[in-house]
């Protein structure tokens, strides 16, 4: 669990520690209002990761993360549009990026399964 959760405690920590860059990068992908999505970003991402690893409504946690991935990997990694060789790294972040919305919903799944058979 952590180690799925570990690129949102890191991307959390690093955006809650420089508030600013937080701010840049949403308005780097034309997102607004920046400071309140900023804010939201580093909530939901060190929230999240939080009930995934305490097990405290760990379904929820894993849930909320796949829908934030799907939804930054739609906004960040559209290689669609890049030109080469930008595009050959973002297809295959983008992939990576399914991956993990995958694995958290299997988190989810098993949890709740779990949680029904108790």
């Amino acid at each position: 669990m952590l180690l799925l959760c570990a690129a949102y405690l890191q991307g959390g920590f690093n955006k809650a520690m420089d508030f600013d860059a937080a701010i840049a990068e949403m308005n780097h992908f034309g997102l607004a209002p920046a400071g309140p999505l900023a804010a939201a970003v580093i909530v939901l991402e060190l929230g999240a990761a939080a009930l995934i690893l305490t097990g405290f409504w760990r379904w929820l946690g894993a849930l909320a993360l796949a829908g934030f991935t799907l939804m930054a990997t739609f906004v960040a990694l559209r290689f669609w549009e890049m030109p080469q060789p930008a595009r050959f790294m973002a297809a295959n972040s983008f992939f990576e990026h399914l991956g993990l919305v995958g694995g958290f919903l299997l988190v989810a799944w098993h949890d709740l399964k779990e949680r029904t058979h108790v």
